[in-house]
């Protein structure tokens, strides 16, 4: 194939085996796109390929990646909204035939499905760090360090002091939004890979916490596909655990602290009725 269909912040290059894609870094392109940069995604990542309709006169043409091929959706774990999706390219719609040759090229290319066994595409290039809400978060690709902030750490984390886990000691890594109520990056001891986080975001010291203007997405996300990667090669677990059913007691302090950020105008009640749902249902 060889050819290129550009679009809005993107770029294909459609190659035999691969498909290069290259973000764009003008001001209106999504930071994440920014932050990858290009990326080649190997066909054999791929189990298909849509082209559907799209706002004010687009088309949107989005390759589906088989589950456990790409770190940064791994770590990602659904959270990620469709106009940060690195696997959309919105076309204008006088492209649309193009885009749509292009699609019906690619299908039959697409010979694998199913769960990968492995990572096929490459997680953003290290060294990576950000600034958490209570700390500074860095990898070096053999450990994470975090430094607690005299300003933001609660005080189960200073008199825990810094920290640093490394990579053979970690099992997984669970990667919850910025853009929702209670986001973080919590990592997780191998020796404890699938269980249920027990103790709060705030008071783990094995976690940092996002908030406004912290741990943004651009940042914090691939800096997790970063460690996940590097878990994998080191034969951990390396996949995101989910949160499991909680202490019924650390539920009902959670409802009753988002109830505050309610009152104090901190969160809409639309917001508050879906994180209470949310809580409730780890029940």
């Amino acid at each position: 194939m060889g050819d290129v269909l550009a679009g809005f912040h993107a770029a294909w290059e459609f190659e035999s085996d691969s498909v290069l894609i290259r973000y764009e870094r003008g001001i209106r392109t999504p930071k994440l796109f920014q932050s990858l940069g290009e990326r080649r995604v190997p066909l054999a990542a791929l189990e298909g390929v849509t082209l559907t309709p799209g706002k004010r006169g687009t088309v949107v043409l989005k390759a589906e990646p088989r589950p456990g091929a790409d770190p940064l959706l791994e770590a990602a774990a659904g959270q990620l909204k469709d106009g940060s999706d690195p696997y959309r390219l919105v076309v204008p719609a006088e492209r649309a035939t193009l885009a749509e040759y292009y699609a019906d090229e690619l299908r039959p290319l697409l010979t694998e499905s199913g769960p990968a066994d492995r990572f096929l595409v490459a997680a953003p290039e290290g060294p990576r760090q950000f600034k958490a809400y209570d700390g500074k978060a860095s990898f070096d690709g053999r450990a994470v360090h975090f430094r607690w902030s005299w300003t933001g750490a609660s005080t189960a984390k200073w008199k825990a002091g810094d920290q640093s886990f490394a990579v053979a000691d970690l099992g997984g890594v669970e990667w919850r939004s910025p853009e929702a109520f209670e986001g973080h990056l919590r990592l997780l001891r191998r020796d404890l890979a699938g269980a249920a986080p027990t103790v709060p975001a705030d008071q783990d010291p094995a976690t940092v916490v996002f908030g406004l203007g912290y741990g943004p997405v651009h940042e914090s996300l691939p800096f997790a596909a970063a460690v996940l990667e590097a878990l994998r090669a080191k034969g951990a677990a390396a996949v995101p655990v989910s949160a499991g059913r909680r202490d019924p007691a650390d539920i009902a302090e959670r409802i009753r602290h988002l109830g505050e950020l309610h009152r104090a105008g901190l969160v809409t009640d639309e917001e508050f009725a879906a994180k209470k749902a949310e809580l409730l249902a780890e029940l």
